[in-house]
């Protein structure tokens, strides 16, 4: 080491690159995995744009772009160049990025959207003919039966008919191939099928030239088929909320309703709500009884009784009753908005075996246009054959070699599950995370408000001083105001029996142990057991008694003015009723499970024994991040651990694990925390989210072999001079088709 080191004065601080604004674009005709991945190079290599995210299903594209250094019109035609029709949407349903001098010249523009997946609707599916690849099918298929009429009428005519079909009907190819060039990506699929189909006419094969074309243009047009039926999930969570609400006006007596769109609601209005109308709003139920019908949010198959004070979620169904809710949220920040664009951005995010893939595809194309050259030259040049009939044969080959199937067979079973999963309450963020799911073998449960009810009830109340109504009070004293779900059964207890709770004041809560506050001039703490015998011994008889109420399956909580116990609460927790059957479910996946939870051993034990669970317990949050590693560090091979939990104590736990999956029945934690989220409040979503995903990855497969198995066929026969263009096409056609229909099989999961 040099002793004296040259100092040099640190660099300024500079404050970080303010992030570029983010645009949103509606892409007219981007409805394939390739298309997507065409135009996520294309923004990757246009300077100053960053941070592309695309869902072909949903034609969304979201990035990142700097104007300064390339304007969006300059992006857009670039866009415009590959073929595709980009409109700008406004990100999201709360800010728009549009400049202040083009707002004034475009004023649509600059207005905030009302929803965030109202641009799902503006997707309409339009008829197959009416598409672009319909479009096109129509016009290569006419221009190929006019060919074949005039193979009837004039021989000669039909030659020159045949190039003209083939000509004409390439010529999209050609152009999205030659700006595939010009932006840096020359080995595309339409490069492969316009040299193919121009040299087949050079060689003098025009007829099977221009069927080559038309099979291509149909294969696109199942492409499209396929996105849309995929684009028809998302678009019926959209439709779910309704256009208008009931809006409350005035006071008492002189309140009167009015009938106001649903994206002008804001924040603390309050809407009527009619018997068997839709919910427009998250809100809170101010008045009213009724049952709701949950099922299009969270997959809940049986409607729940609701009154004051309970949330409810835009787009449920109010059965019977008439209500008045309380708007919590902007329409554009409403359940089923975040849903949507969560899942768009699941579907825009890739799996690793489509990066593979697509890794696989840069080298794989420029090695189909290699080996057909070989083919094309070598066995005339160096073997004596003859070149017309080897050139036919690379032309084959090059057909063989599109990969549109393999490009498809991940994004599409990726987009048909993920929608799917949406549809009933399964929120799966991106095809990661199913890939990871696929391979759990050990899933970590969270008890209280996952396993059990999560509503704890005070179940006998032990006063050594004084009566059980004063101990009520003071406990619930202590716990005034604390979220903590033990804190909230001692409150309501308390109020349930008329307990007065005198004035307190500094609440302190000390973690994983209880809580503290001075009430009447004393300092009083709630805590565990063992947080008790910290602060006093505890005599053999009480200490009998904890551990009698501790094995019946109840949490005892003490109430002490340290030194002295005042006296003894136990609280149960009840198992959900779904619990033993999820689990029954996990151990027929071949899947393990264990509970954590804080609460002391005995309960614990006696909760997991009615559940047939291995248990941990009396673990503080520290704790149950070392048992996730643990657990992950067991594991052989790939497989992994999940961990379930509420979403907001386990928030820890839930990022630790392989893949963390928050309950919450559609709140916002369950919606931003973790990988997956179970929108239906039942334990037996898990279960529900490992089969899907283990269906996904065997549709994976499967496509993968079809699109393989297919293209190795044709290469065989193509080389043994048993089938040639169109065949060769077809198959990659089959191919698609295969891949397609094998990956729409998701959508029906139950």
């Amino acid at each position: 080491m040099n002793p004296n080191p040259r100092r040099t004065a640190p660099a300024p601080v500079q404050d970080p690159a303010p992030e570029a604004p983010e645009l949103c674009y509606l892409v007219e005709g981007m409805d394939c995995a390739d298309c997507a991945n065409k135009i996520e190079a294309l923004v990757n290599r246009t300077p100053g744009a960053s941070n592309p995210r695309v869902a072909f299903t949903t034609q969304v594209l979201r990035l990142n772009l700097d104007e300064s250094v390339t304007p969006r019109e300059s992006l857009e035609a670039r866009i415009r160049s590959l073929g595709y029709k980009p409109t700008l949407r406004v990100p999201d349903g709360t800010k728009s990025h549009t400049h202040p001098e083009e707002a004034a010249h475009h004023p649509d523009r600059g207005e905030a959207r009302a929803q965030d997946g109202e641009h799902v609707h503006e997707l309409e599916d339009k008829p197959w003919h009416a598409t672009r690849q319909g479009r096109e099918v129509i016009t290569t298929g006419v221009l190929l039966v006019a060919a074949l009429v005039f193979g009837f009428i004039e021989p000669q005519l039909s030659r020159w008919g045949y190039i003209a079909a083939t000509l004409i009907g390439v010529w999209p190819l050609a152009r999205k191939a030659w700006a595939g060039v010009r932006l840096g990506n020359p080995f595309s699929i339409n490069t492969l099928v316009t040299i193919a189909a121009i040299g087949a006419v050079v060689i003098d094969e025009a007829p099977e030239a221009a069927v080559v074309v038309f099979l291509f243009a149909v294969g696109e047009l199942l492409e499209g088929i396929a996105a849309g039926r995929a684009r028809a999930g998302i678009k019926a969570l959209a439709a779910l909320a309704p256009k208008t609400a009931f809006l409350l006006e005035g006071e008492g007596e002189d309140i009167r309703t009015r009938e106001v769109p649903a994206s002008s609601l804001r924040v603390g209005q309050v809407v009527q709500v009619r018997p068997g109308g839709r919910v427009p709003a998250d809100g809170t139920i101010l008045s009213g009884f009724s049952a709701l019908d949950d099922s299009p949010v969270t997959g809940e198959s049986v409607p729940v009784s609701k009154g004051p004070g309970d949330r409810v979620f835009a787009g449920s169904i109010n059965t019977d009753g008439v209500l008045a809710v309380r708007v919590d949220k902007d329409p554009s920040d409403n359940t089923i908005a975040r849903i949507i664009h969560l899942v768009e951005e699941a579907q825009g995010s890739k799996a690793p075996t489509a990066r593979f893939i697509d890794r696989f595809s840069r080298y794989y194309t420029p090695g189909v246009l290699a080996v057909a050259t070989l083919i094309a030259v070598v066995p005339p040049l160096f073997l004596g054959g003859a070149w017309h009939e080897w050139l036919y044969k690379a032309l084959a080959i090059l057909l063989i070699g599109c990969p549109c199937a393999l490009v498809l067979s991940v994004p599409a079973a990726i987009t048909s599950a993920i929608s799917a999963g949406a549809r009933r309450g399964l929120l799966i963020k991106g095809g990661a995370v199913l890939e990871t799911l696929a391979r759990v073998r050990t899933v970590a449960f969270d008890k209280t408000g996952t396993l059990t009810a999560g509503k704890p009830r005070v179940i006998d109340v032990v006063a050594l001083e004084g009566s059980e109504a004063e101990l009520l009070g003071l406990a619930a004293a202590v716990e005034q105001g604390s979220s903590h779900p033990l804190a909230k059964a001692i409150v309501e207890k308390a109020d349930e029996v008329g307990a007065t709770a005198p004035p307190s004041s500094d609440q302190q809560a000390v973690q994983g142990k209880g809580a503290q506050a001075i009430v009447q001039g004393r300092t009083l703490v709630v805590g565990s057991p063992k947080y008790a015998a910290e602060l006093a011994p505890l005599a053999a008889e009480v200490a009998g008694q904890i551990e009698a109420m501790e094995l019946q399956g109840k949490t005892v909580v003490l109430l002490l003015d340290p030194p002295a116990l005042l006296g003894l609460i136990a609280i149960r927790d009840e198992p959900r009723p779904d619990a033993r059957e999820a689990l029954s479910q996990l151990k027929q996946l071949g899947v393990e499970g264990v509970m954590l939870t804080g609460d002391n051993a005995r309960t614990g034990q006696a909760i997991a024994e009615g559940l047939g669970l291995e248990v941990r317990a009396e673990l503080m949050p520290e704790d149950k991040l070392r048992i996730i590693g643990e657990l992950r560090r067991a594991e052989k091979g790939n497989q992994k651990v999940a961990m379930v939990g509420d979403g907001i104590n386990d928030a820890p736990a839930l990022a630790q694990a392989d893949v963390g999956i928050a309950m919450g029945g559609g709140t916002d934690v369950a919606l931003e925390t973790a990988d997956a989220a179970l929108l239906r409040n039942s334990v037996t979503g898990v279960s529900d989210l490992i089969r899907l995903s283990r269906g996904t990855m065997r549709v994976v497969a499967q496509n993968i072999a079809f699109a393989l198995g297919l293209k190795a066929v044709f290469l065989a026969t193509t080389l043994l001079g048993v089938t040639g263009l169109w065949p060769a096409i077809l198959a990659d056609t089959g191919a698609t088709a295969l891949v397609t229909l094998n990956s729409l099989r998701l959508l029906r999961f139950r």
